[in-house]
């Protein structure tokens, strides 16, 4: 009883949060079968919040685990979402992995060779993660072969945590519990357990455990 006392005294508070569940739900059937039909397996404890863009080349792979939660309509996070989450294999071949429990709010993750993400992952609002350059830097290049962007595989570890805005670019590995702080560019690798911050991201200081 107390329970249930809670979870009304919370619903009136946060009205908001009540509108968004019910959204969820009657999109659910619309969602399955986006996923359906880009050839996504349906997992357990999705929590889907809007449509997503999804943009699956057929000759490349997506695969996420349970506990997936995608928060892509306008009221769906405080933070404010400028679009839908994109989730996109770039090109023929492409491999996109997301373990369990993985979190993203608005943004994009475009994958043109192969990007990996561990489980408990959390992404903040409007970040970028991408494995291409999308064009190539040389301008004669450029002209003559506009698709032939260099590439090179992002990994994200376990249990790491990117904040809002952020860009995860080309060849990067960011290991595990690390912190991204918001609005960082990421074009290194970053090693476990540390807090990035910045463009160019640089190391600021080790995780703190808990306690200390």
């Amino acid at each position: 009883m107390r329970n249930i006392k809670i979870t009304i005294y919370n619903t009136l508070d946060t009205p908001w949060k009540l509108k968004n569940e019910l959204q969820r739900y009657l999109l659910y059937p619309i969602i399955r079968l986006l996923f359906i039909l880009r050839g996504i397996a349906w997992q357990h404890d999705w929590r889907i919040y809007g449509l997503p863009i999804i943009q699956k080349h057929r000759r490349s792979v997506i695969q996420i685990g349970p506990g997936l939660g995608l928060r892509s309509g306008r009221q769906a996070n405080p933070l404010g979402v400028t679009h839908p989450v994109i989730l996109c294999t770039w090109q023929a071949g492409a491999v996109l992995r997301i373990g369990t429990n993985f979190g993203m709010t608005g943004g994009s993750i475009v994958a043109a060779e192969r990007i990996t993400i561990g489980d408990r992952v959390v992404v903040g609002a409007n970040t970028r993660i991408v494995d291409t350059d999308f064009h190539p830097l040389d301008p004669e290049q450029r002209r003559k072969y506009p698709q032939a962007a260099q590439t090179a595989p992002v990994t994200i570890e376990d249990d790491v945590f990117i904040g809002m805005g952020c860009m995860i670019l080309k060849g990067v590995t960011i290991g595990q519990g690390s912190v991204v702080g918001a609005g960082s560019v990421v074009a290194q690798d970053v090693p476990a357990g540390v807090i990035v911050a910045g463009n160019p991201a640089r190391v600021l200081r080790t995780v703190s455990k808990r306690g200390s």
